[in-house]
């Protein structure tokens, strides 16, 4: 990859989580500017969720990211391909474990923000639009402005992220290059494995890419 990235994608997904009523209501640069906001406002106040307190940061991530995100479009786009040859039983099981294996990255990835602010871009977005981007700049103390972009679709209960752009890299395709991989080695069920062998491990789960956001 031209860059470690991944890790602050994965941070940064963590903050487009208000209420769920909220969603419906709001257009999408909206949604994302006022969960910003409140999420880094929490981190902030909260010294144990900076210093990664597991609980604290799992509690976080169950409430504020998994009911905003289309884990199964997301899934879908990492798999590529081979999710056609799927069965319904594996798509469940790799969904499954492809949300948990986030969760889990975000959880150990969302302590790491500190002084950063970010910079919402107004979307373009006309009536009757059903995916837009959300144009997003993380300013970061000492270091060089990095783009953030949020693929989101218009579903029945407000607008849901299926793929975040880094600085050009998107969360999806980088991901869907080590699960090819792993299809090729073993088939749908070797991924499903390699993913819940992943989750069932204490060490903590390393994103694709990397940055270092303690600056």
């Amino acid at each position: 990859m031209p860059r470690r990235l991944a890790a602050l994608a994965l941070t940064a997904l963590a903050l487009l989580a208000p209420a769920a009523a909220f969603a419906q209501e709001t257009a999408p640069d909206a949604l994302v500017r006022k969960s910003i906001d409140e999420v880094l406002a929490l981190i902030k106040a909260d010294k144990e969720l900076q210093n990664g307190n597991p609980k604290k940061l799992h509690a976080l991530v169950e409430e504020k990211i998994l009911p905003h995100f289309d884990f199964t479009r997301m899934t879908r786009l990492a798999v590529g391909r081979s999710w056609s040859q799927a069965s319904d039983a594996q798509k469940q099981a790799l969904t499954r474990e492809f949300q948990t294996l986030l969760v889990r990255t975000y959880s150990t990835s969302i302590s790491q923000y500190r002084n950063q602010t970010i910079d919402v871009k107004p979307a373009k977005l006309a009536a009757g639009d059903k995916d837009t981007v959300v144009r997003t700049v993380v300013n970061q103390p000492g270091g060089q402005p990095i783009p953030i972009d949020y693929s989101m679709e218009r579903a029945d209960k407000g607008w849901k992220v299926y793929d975040v752009v880094v600085d050009g890299v998107s969360l999806v395709t980088t991901y869907r290059s080590s699960f090819n991989d792993q299809i090729q080695k073993s088939g749908i069920d070797g991924l499903v494995k390699t993913l819940a062998d992943r989750n069932n491990s204490s060490e903590a789960p390393k994103a694709p890419v990397k940055v270092d956001l303690k600056k």
